[in-house]
């Protein structure tokens, strides 16, 4: 069966905001929630970035039912993978089994902030499978040395560690990081909806298999309002960015950047790649690319802060009816 998810987007709304948000998405009957995790939003439009981790915590405790999933925290430069595995674990204690360390290679926009640079995209995957194996060493609950290609670790060791373990989700786009990254990872993220991710994934050696225990997990972004005009509005101020592709968007270093590369995105291009207006269907059918991906897990973005709170009392309970029942 797919699970539909929602995501609480750090960029587009304040820490208090979402966790109300988090509380209506679990009463609405999402199955989980995805968290970004930012140091910076796209667009000054969106104008907001609170620390992802202090929000999960205040998440974790304010819900009871829902999954919990960064999506996704890189474990590379901006956070030492042994930070990153400290804070997975308790937050994992705090979820009493909920949370998926989602990870992936990050974004200039958030990494750069730290003063060390923006390596390569080679260098940034092979950084991300060593901090993946101090994670995993640091979850075993043993004490860690690690002298590695990119990180040094010193007699650390986790002393809080949840009894179920803290799975880990890891972001991969095309063939390389596929292959090297797969063996080290519980579930597949992807940013699209490409059946050769999941393929790909489940043609790796060693690999967990997708729909036998291993999840694959997609984002999709969405802005319902019962007025399309005001939707396609809302969508091309906020979300203007998202038509520039992974490639782009890693890479931009900065909002001034993201608004110079958008400039001639107009509003009926952002209404062609983005699901905008009342219409449910409309919506089930942009969603709907994910599952016949071969995606088993699928969270939607609700566009914008404004009319957040009237998409999950008016729009989600019917939206999540629809897409239970036209999904496998």
């Amino acid at each position: 069966m797919t699970r539909f998810g929602y995501t609480l987007m750090t960029e587009q709304s304040g820490p208090r905001e979402l966790v109300r948000y988090a509380v209506a998405a679990e009463e609405a009957g999402f199955d989980f929630e995805v968290m970004s995790d930012h140091y910076s939003p796209w667009l000054t439009e969106q104008g907001h970035a609170p620390y992802a981790w202090t929000t999960l915590g205040a998440v974790a405790q304010a819900t009871s039912r829902v999954g919990l999933l960064t999506y996704v925290t890189c474990p590379t430069m901006r956070y030492h993978p042994a930070v990153v595995a400290q804070k997975a674990a308790t937050l994992q204690i705090l979820a009493e089994g909920r949370f998926t360390l989602g990870l992936g290679s990050g974004e200039n926009l958030n990494e750069h902030v730290v003063g060390e640079g923006w390596p390569a995209i080679q260098d940034r995957q092979d950084m991300l499978r060593e901090a993946v194996e101090i994670i995993r060493a640091l979850h075993t609950g043993e004490l860690v040395d690690h002298r590695g290609e990119f990180f040094q670790v010193d007699s650390a060791r986790i002393w809080d560690l949840p009894e179920e373990g803290v799975e880990i989700g890891l972001a991969v786009a095309g063939e390389r990081a596929i292959e090297a990254l797969a063996p080290l990872g519980d579930h597949l993220i992807g940013v699209e909806p490409d059946d050769a991710l999941v393929s790909g994934w489940n043609a790796v050696d060693g690999a967990p298999r997708i729909g036998d225990g291993a999840r694959a997990i997609g984002q999709v972004p969405i802005c319902w309002d019962p007025d399309e005009e005001t939707a396609v509005r809302r969508a091309h101020e906020q979300f203007r960015w998202f038509g520039g592709g992974w490639p782009v968007n890693a890479d931009l270093p900065t909002p001034a950047g993201f608004a110079g590369a958008t400039q001639f995105v107009r509003p009926e291009d952002v209404a062609d790649a983005i699901a905008c207006g009342p219409d449910l269907d409309k919506i089930v059918d942009a969603v709907a690319e994910y599952w016949k991906a071969g995606f088993t897990d699928v969270a939607v973005v609700q566009v914008g802060d404004e009319g957040q709170d009237r998409f999950l009392a008016e729009a989600a309970q019917p939206l999540l009816d629809r897409l239970r029942d036209a999904a496998p």
